[in-house]
């Protein structure tokens, strides 16, 4: 059975005026309703036939699954136009193989991943006008989710689900390469054999107490420890942790409870082909002061460069508070390129849309 069909209606007229109405330079990390989503169902024990739709709104019973218990897991990818105007994607079969890896996590029933990827390429072409120039740095994000829908008191899994696609154009999640400070929380953002690698809402719901206390505080926002010790690094609270040893190895954090990151596998990657002997291990805490550079990583903020991380009083520097250290430059600075296509990509990293 086919899983995307392409319908299209109307909206042309306001497509236009919206773009004509965007400042490309200035969108910032926004929501802006565009005129194509795209919503498939699953009932009967199977997927049907999703498709484009004009309603950027979701009807539900007040008594749907994910409003009572949770099951819920979304993913985050972008859209880059080219320099010669062609649009791409980085890596999105491995967003559909992680989207999947989380509603199995929670007992849901996984989006095909090839439907997945044609979903994207489905709603981009539907928003093309939207995908941002290249000379402005913005991109069109997208945001594939999945919820239950059934109508359920007592505490089961869903037998129904929508899976839904929208996008949005946004500026840099982040200010460009400049680091900045962040603590350490006191809080746990997810158990250790929990949630904590399914991408779900409830893992950044948990968070968000911790992060606005660091806001409040006067930081970025927080890393969280290990949930058993408090002894190892997991991860921030919308990214992946990694360090340069003062000997110049990438190192990033292994554990139960973190996020496997798109971004964090890809750094990983082109760290081997900048000889920086990449490693994924258990971090202790206490070796936050062997590492000259730090920064957090992810789909949204590709690196940030963390400036400083305080802990019990203790604020350790790492390059630079002002500058980014070389080599997290040179990192940012490959995968940028390669993900607008300005320099050649690792075989199967981009999917260039026709």
């Amino acid at each position: 059975m086919r899983l995307v069909s392409v319908r299209q209606t109307g909206r042309k007229s306001k497509m236009k005026e919206k773009v004509e109405n965007l400042d490309w330079n200035n969108l910032g990390f926004n929501y802006h309703d565009l005129p194509y989503s795209f919503t498939a169902k699953f009932f009967d024990g199977q997927w049907h036939a999703g498709e484009l739709t004009e309603k950027s709104t979701i009807e539900l019973s007040e008594a749907a699954e994910v409003f009572h218990y949770g099951q819920e897991v979304f993913e985050g990818l972008k859209a880059y136009r080219r320099k010669d105007g062609k649009i791409n994607l980085f890596r999105p079969e491995l967003n559909a193989q992680r989207l999947a890896d989380s509603a199995a996590r929670l007992g849901m029933e996984p989006y095909p991943i090839d439907a997945f990827v044609e979903s994207v390429k489905t709603i981009v072409k539907a928003n093309e006008q939207f995908v941002p120039p290249y000379e402005s740095g913005a991109t069109l994000y997208i945001r594939p989710f999945m919820i239950g829908t059934t109508r359920v008191v007592g505490v089961s899994p869903a037998t129904e689900y929508t899976y839904h696609v929208y996008a949005t154009p946004v500026g840099a999640y982040v200010n460009g390469l400049i680091p900045a400070p962040y603590t350490v929380s006191e809080y746990d953002r997810a158990a250790h054999a929990g949630t904590g690698r399914a991408k779900t809402s409830g893992n950044y719901a948990s968070s968000l107490i911790a992060s606005a206390q660091a806001h409040q505080d006067g930081y970025a926002d927080c890393l969280f420890l290990d949930p058993r010790e408090h002894k190892y690094i997991d991860e921030f609270g919308g990214a992946n942790f990694f360090g340069i040893t003062k000997e110049g190895q990438f190192v990033t954090p292994k554990s139960a409870s973190i996020l496997p990151s798109i971004t964090k596998r890809s750094l990983l990657e082109l760290a081997e082909r900048q000889g920086l002997n990449p490693v994924e291990r258990p971090i202790e805490f206490s070796e936050i002061d062997q590492f000259a550079e730090a920064g957090a990583m992810g789909t949204a903020a590709v690196i940030s460069p963390v400036g400083s991380i305080t802990a019990n009083g203790h604020k350790h520097v790492f390059y630079d508070e002002k500058e980014a250290g070389p080599i997290t430059t040179k990192l940012y600075n490959e995968l940028i390129d390669i993900q607008y296509g300005d320099r050649p990509a690792p075989a199967g990293w981009i999917q260039t849309l026709e």
